[in-house]
């Protein structure tokens, strides 16, 4: 973050000392973090007391300090240096992060918090770019992590690069990753979710971006937004965001994506898999190697170069596309495009994570989140994985999908759980292992069954250490595994546990080698 006096973070905030004087605050200066976690603070930080599930951030602001903080931004008086924030008037809300609900209390004071937290960032984010600074923001139904890490792969020869961890997208994730960056920051990129209409238009007016990326609108959050067509509408609030002098980067591959170029007064490149008239960044022929790692001929600005992806499924391709589209609109050479693609491997954890045991097992962890297009690309990569058995042609290792619930299906939940059923079973997987037992697990059960499936190739377990345990008794080498549901049903801890066996270490070393 940018140096600045808690008299000056009190005046943007609008809000009123506590536990320090005004000449004190005057003279004291934040010059580290910004941190809602007091574990993490350290000198010269700021620490946000934020009220979650389990306990208050308040109560840690006292540690905080001792830490080395130099000032709490709270709701209410703390007995250490704070600066503290009205309340909105309106009851909290919960907000989801990468490591957890943060479920706020019904006085709003996380609210007031965050409502304080977006004008620091937006005053940082404003310095920041009159000095330089370019801001990337990315949407879409899915992908949009995996192309945040390719993103900050392909820029970061061209300058630093600031990106959030995981997923850090919302209300917190949004302003707290704008403030990590400071006036040696060159590129800024902000992953961008939503929920409802209007999100990623508050998110955009904290730190504008000057380039866009919208990736595809599928069904993703379909129970909170309605339908497509309302999802369509909030992923399109992002190109709407960018200024005429800016580039907006569009996978013209999905039609609603597409749609959006008249919606938007920057310049728009469009991305394809195929080549077209209108078509300014494509792939040729895309082929995938025994760990489903896509190779292709990059097309743009008039020249092509040979890609080879280090990370794993077909659907990574129109993800590397963009985050080319956006390297090459920054100044990038394709040559040096394809090189930090070749050595982008999987960063976030959880997803997309390809470890192959000392006995031969593989396993796909890609057990963050879940939606039914993404559900549907991983099936697809754990399909090809398995076709691909060395030394032997045409030959097949068997496959197994672990698939817990997708969440957030609203009134579409029964349909998609029991079509992704059937999907597995269309796709030839050799077992399929359903976690959970509600209405829309029966879904997909049912579904695998009635499209073909006989015998224990469905079944149907009760939690995670049920799944493990068939898979720990029925797991032969050179079996191919895929772990996927959204994060609430917790199979990464799952996956963890199939790789932490002897010889799982060096995996990462062997599945890299080219």
């Amino acid at each position: 973050m940018i140096e600045m006096s808690i008299a000056r973070i009190a005046e943007i905030v609008g809000g009123e000392l506590a536990d320090i004087t005004a000449d004190e605050a005057a003279a004291t200066r934040v010059t580290g973090t910004v941190e809602f976690d007091s574990r993490a603070i350290g000198p010269g930080g700021l620490f946000l007391a934020l009220p979650g599930a389990r306990s208050d951030g308040h109560d840690f602001a006292p540690a905080a300090v001792a830490a080395g903080a130099a000032a709490v931004l709270a709701a209410r008086p703390v007995g250490v240096p704070a600066i503290i924030v009205k309340q909105p008037g309106e009851s909290g809300r919960g907000v989801d992060v990468s490591s957890g609900a943060l479920e706020f209390d019904t006085d709003g004071s996380g609210a007031a918090v965050l409502a304080a937290l977006a004008k620091l960032a937006a005053a940082v984010a404003e310095e920041l770019v009159a000095g330089g600074l370019t801001i990337i923001g990315v949407t879409g139904s899915s992908g949009k992590t995996s192309t945040k890490d390719l993103l900050a792969a392909v820029l970061a020869p061209l300058g630093e690069v600031v990106a959030p961890p995981g997923s850090f997208n919302n209300e917190l994730g949004h302003p707290w990753t704008v403030l990590r960056a400071t006036p040696q920051t060159d590129y800024l990129i902000l992953e961008m979710s939503a929920r409802h209409l209007g999100n990623i238009a508050a998110l955009a007016a904290i730190a504008p971006p000057q380039i866009a990326v919208v990736l595809n609108v599928g069904t993703a959050h379909l129970g909170e937004f309605g339908s497509r067509e309302v999802i369509a509408s909030t992923k399109a609030e992002l190109p709407q965001a960018v200024p005429a002098s800016g580039v907006v980067v569009l996978n013209v591959d999905d039609s609603a994506v597409a749609a959006m170029a008249g919606q938007t007064a920057a310049r728009v490149v469009r991305v394809s898999r195929e080549p077209g008239s209108q078509v300014d960044v494509w792939a040729g022929p895309v082929t995938l190697d025994e760990l489903a790692r896509p190779r292709f001929t990059l097309h743009a600005g008039g020249g092509e170069t040979e890609v080879a992806l280090a990370v794993h499924g077909d659907h990574q391709v129109g993800n590397a596309l963009c985050a080319a589209a956006v390297a090459v609109a920054c100044g990038a050479d394709l040559d040096q495009v394809a090189s930090s693609l070749a050595g982008a491997g999987p960063v976030s954890r959880n997803r997309m994570q390809v470890l192959t045991r000392a006995d031969g097992v593989t396993v796909i962890n890609d057990a963050y989140n879940a939606n039914p297009d993404s559900m549907r690309a991983g099936l697809k990569a754990l399909a090809w994985m398995a076709r691909q058995h060395p030394g032997e042609p045409g030959g097949k290792r068997r496959s197994w999908a672990v698939l817990g619930e997708m969440g957030e299906l609203g009134d579409e939940a029964i349909t998609e759980h029991d079509a992704i059923g059937r999907f597995a079973v269309r796709l030839d997987v050799s077992r399929l292992i359903v976690v959970g037992t509600g209405r829309t697990m029966n879904a997909m059960h049912h579904g695998a069954v009635m499209e073909g499936s006989w015998g224990s190739e469905s079944t149907m377990v009760d939690d995670v250490d049920a799944a493990l345990e068939l898979l720990q008794a029925e797991l032969a080498p050179g079996d191919v595994v895929l772990v996927k549901a959204s994060n609430s049903v917790g199979l990464g801890a799952l996956a963890d546990a199939l790789v932490d066996v002897d010889g799982a270490a060096d995996a990462v070393d062997r599945n890299a080698a080219r």
